[in-house]
């Protein structure tokens, strides 16, 4: 299996583990939390289907690649990133980023240049800024949030981790009597069998880079074409309080909403979440 090294903890190298597929200009696919490359298998396929060479990798304590003790900040997924650019000679890019994705499009772009890019997806993403505060109201996470992710993580891991499975493919966000996730229980139990093998470290500390990393700066740095894809039923990270800013924020930016989708839609809509990124990267 192919892997790039990012760095050493303890002597140790944090190994990245990453698929590469297809040929011709590349795609870099950056998964959400709490789950990995694999997330994007309803993706790979059409976009190396339509020309496209693509590199979906594990963020460092997800999926196969190494769980080290510390680096879950936007900073370090920002270096990463830049190391496997790097390292295997992509030019032409286009990041696709899903949910705390997003940030390290936002965060590469800002630090590392556009240079090496040539789109930008914006994916369920959580820029530009998700903490409710007296400077940004419209934040999405407030502290009584915060310390439910966090006593979840802490507490019952499992048992959160299968709550918010749920809640994540259900519009709205939150399961009820007449609100049922929208995608199989397979589906489901295939995504909580990824993220319960992930760090319960970096489980926990991507919350916080998540929930408080303010990406608004970063955003007044990219110039590249970008698509803001997005559920208009995302209870999980609302495209009011997300998606809709950051198509504001960049220049010229395309927005495709769909309607109904939840947070999940890589896998609930797959066909037109597909659709509308293929048309975008063929523009």
């Amino acid at each position: 299996m192919p892997f790039i090294t990012v760095g050493a903890e303890n002597g140790h190298d944090i190994d990245l583990h990453y698929d590469d597929f297809g040929s011709g200009d590349p795609v870099v696919l950056v998964h959400g939390w709490p789950l990995s490359g694999r997330s994007w298998e309803g993706q790979v396929p059409a976009l190396v289907e339509a020309g496209h060479r693509v590199i979906a990798y594990d963020r460092r304590g997800f999926g196969q690649s190494s769980q080290p003790w510390g680096g879950y900040d936007y900073d370090t997924f920002a270096a990463d990133l830049d190391t496997l650019i790097t390292e295997l000679g992509l030019t032409n890019v286009t990041l696709i980023g899903f949910s705390m994705g997003g940030g390290e499009l936002a965060r590469y772009a800002s630090t590392y240049g556009t240079a090496k890019l040539k789109k930008l997806v914006f994916a369920s993403a959580v820029p530009p800024y998700l903490w409710k505060s007296d400077d940004n109201p419209d934040g999405a996470v407030d502290q009584d949030l915060a310390d439910w992710f966090a006593n979840g993580i802490t507490g019952d891991r499992p048992a959160f981790l299968h709550q918010f499975v749920d809640m994540f493919y259900t519009a709205g966000g939150e399961p009820g009597l007449l609100k049922k996730p929208l995608v199989s229980d397979d589906q489901r139990a295939y995504d909580l069998s990824i993220a319960e093998l992930a760090s319960p470290k970096g489980t926990l500390d991507c919350t916080v880079a998540f929930a408080t990393t303010d990406f608004r700066d970063d955003l007044t740095k990219i110039d590249v074409p970008t698509l803001v894809i997005h559920g208009d039923a995302d209870g999980i990270v609302p495209f009011e309080a997300s998606g809709k800013r950051t198509a504001a924020a960049i220049p010229n930016a395309q927005t495709h909403v769909i309607e109904g989708g939840p947070h999940g839609v890589l896998a609930s809509h797959t066909d037109e979440w597909n659709e509308a990124v293929l048309r975008f990267l063929a523009s």
